[in-house]
């Protein structure tokens, strides 16, 4: 758009009076919003306040039942999505390259995919959930718009991208609109924040640092207002039981002022709740946890961990901290026990009760209800700390109604999955909880009741995460990938981590340069391998055979949405109707499976190929 029509702070996008209802619940009611030319703005707001679809408002993806839209007239707009849709293109070069206006640079696509980890080649068909976002996140960057708008676009992404992308962001002249519940993403990039509460917007002219401090003061004036509101009330509900009768007008006049003062108490909304954490302690553990002794792991000829020695004592907050691909879950996994390292010594304390959250939710099953979930798949009660909780109960703890109690858990958004999985690894009892990205998909107020809980909590607590912040709120020492196996530790959070080695973690892609340039650098008298590296024979088999399997899977689909297709299904034979849903659900999710597993095959089939040619 030409930049000299527009006047500088004049609003490219404005949103005045926006009311939006879903069902029968109102989401937002008189919203206020506006992005002017290169400003930085965050949108915050609780775990279903509204915040994604006011985005989406402002972006015109939707529409409000009521309110006005004002886009200045030839501004560009781009908004990073949740579920991107890549169908209909060859690769992903072609999906990003297609999102370009006429005179953007090509060369911008190439650039950000490489970046985030994507050759351009890949077809979009064959992409994880995590691709297709940084796919998306290229689309969107590449032609420059005039407003950014990126809804959690740090999800899937590691530190070293994270990192990469708020220096990208840092350098764009885009204005630019962010949800994200990484802090210290949002504090380094805005400089203006819009608050979504109890369906109304209020607007900060700082940036996301000033804006917690602002928002707690709010919530205390307005409770002062709401106490002096109940002694008004009280006073005058006493004038009415022992006051002297004066003439009836004025007595009705006042019963008439009373009824308006409890009428508005009755609608005010206070602020949503907050969850409810307690962790289920097991008897100490022994002061040593987890001992490692110069332990090694390495698959074919890649080291994972090498020559690795560390000791975690009674009470530590350990960070697991490294690049995607570095190995995190597989030296966890080590010092837990349940993996043993090809070289070296592991031992375990006395006494160790482990609870653990996987970031994959892979422990909740599909066909469970929330109840099921809660209790394990039985019965109606959950113990916690010594004590015996119905199991409605212990939902309202983290925020669920009770009527959610049969929802299904294939339903629940990613918040509500996130905050299932804490409530489950907190009833168990414990002395070790090991966390891997336990700040997936929560509120910045639930991520402060995660944080008190782990700094209360008597036992010993091993991270996994990519939230810089919440490492340095409860970590007192992180281990850090270096690359080629080496992994070293380091005292305190990330930033003192960052403080003592100089730089933040370095993504993969680097490790790899440095390995080639070492091997060209080498004599060349060096000795060779003496054995090529194989496939594994139950690779070689999965790798054949997958495809197989995904075929049959496409099969079964295609003959249960058929089957889902017959209007009459619902109402005719509705147990037949559920059923049918349930086994589309299993396995249209075993097909994303076993194509991820035939991916991962095929690549490591791929490097061994291009390393015995060479």
């Amino acid at each position: 758009m030409d930049k000299d029509r527009i006047m500088a702070g004049l609003p490219l996008i404005t949103l005045k009076d926006i009311h939006l209802t879903y069902g029968v619940s109102p989401l937002l009611q008189g919203a206020e919003f506006s992005v002017a030319e290169g400003e930085r703005v965050c949108l915050v707001g609780r775990n279903g306040s509204g915040k994604s679809t006011l985005m989406k408002i402002a972006a015109g993806l939707i529409e409000a039942d009521k309110g006005e839209r004002f886009i200045h007239p030839g501004a560009t707009v781009r908004y990073l999505p949740q579920s991107p849709d890549l169908a209909g293109y060859k690769t992903v070069l072609d999906y990003v390259q297609a999102g370009l206006a006429p005179g953007d640079e090509d060369y911008r696509a190439h650039y950000l995919l490489e970046h985030l980890g994507l050759s351009g080649e890949e077809d979009p068909g064959q992409l994880s959930g995590g691709e297709a976002r940084r796919a998306a996140l290229a689309r969107t960057l590449a032609p420059n718009p005039d407003v950014l708008f990126l809804d959690e676009p740090t999800n899937h992404l590691d530190l070293p991208a994270i990192e990469w992308l708020e220096e990208e962001l840092k350098s764009i002249r885009s204005a630019l609109v962010l949800i994200s519940h990484d802090r210290r993403f949002l504090m380094d990039l805005t400089r203006k924040t819009f608050w979504i509460d109890r369906g109304q917007t209020r607007e900060l002219n700082k940036g996301f640092g000033a804006f917690e401090a602002w928002r707690d003061e709010i919530f205390e004036l307005e409770q002062i207002e709401m106490d002096k509101l109940d002694r008004k009330i009280e006073r005058e509900e006493h004038w009415v039981r022992y006051g002297v009768t004066a003439r009836r007008k004025r007595n009705v006049r006042r019963m008439a002022d009373l009824a308006d003062l409890r009428q508005q108490r009755r609608d005010h909304r206070g602020p949503q709740g907050l969850a409810k954490m307690e962790a289920t302690e097991a008897k100490d553990s022994g002061k040593r946890v987890s001992e490692l002794t110069h332990v090694s792991k390495a698959y074919g000829d890649r080291f994972i961990v090498k020559d690795f020695s560390s000791r975690i004592a009674k009470g530590d907050r350990v960070g697991l901290i490294g690049p995607n691909g570095a190995g995190k879950t597989t030296l966890l996994n080590i010092i837990i026990g349940d993996l043993a390292p090809d070289q070296g010594e592991v031992k375990l304390g006395t006494n160790l009760e482990i609870a653990s959250l996987d970031q994959k939710r892979a422990a909740l099953k599909p066909g469970w209800t929330l109840a099921e979930a809660l209790t394990q798949g039985g019965g109606d009660q959950v113990e916690v700390n010594g004590q015996v909780k119905h199991v409605r109960a212990y939902m309202k703890d983290f925020l669920f109604p009770p009527e959610q109690a049969n929802t299904p858990v294939e339903v629940l958004s990613g918040g509500e999955k996130a905050r299932v999985m804490l409530a489950r690894a907190l009833a168990l009892p414990s002395n070790f909880l090991v966390l891997d990205e336990p700040t997936n998909d929560l509120d910045l107020e639930t991520l402060d009741l995660l944080q008190d809980l782990i700094c209360d909590y008597q036992g010993t607590v091993l991270i996994v995460s990519h939230d810089r912040d919440f490492l340095d709120r409860v970590c007192t020492s992180v281990i850090v990938a270096e690359g080629q196996g080496v992994w070293q530790d380091y005292a305190g959070g990330y930033s003192d981590m960052v403080a003592q080695r100089g730089i933040g973690v370095e993504a993969r892609k680097a490790e790899k340069k440095e390995e080639k340039a070492k091997s060209a650098n080498s004599s060349p008298n060096a000795p060779k391998k003496a054995q090529k590296r194989k496939m594994s024979y139950k690779d070689q088999f999965a790798l054949e055979n997958l495809p197989k399997e995904i075929d049959a899977l496409d099969g079964k689909i295609a003959k249960l949405q058929d089957e889902l297709a017959d209007p009459s299904l619902f109402t005719a034979k509705p147990d037949r109707f559920a059923a049918a849903s349930k086994a589309l659900e299993t396995a249209i999710r075993d097909k994303d499976d076993k194509e991820e597993r035939w991916l991962e095959l095929e690549a490591l089939r791929e490097e061994i190929d291009a390393e015995n040619a060479s």
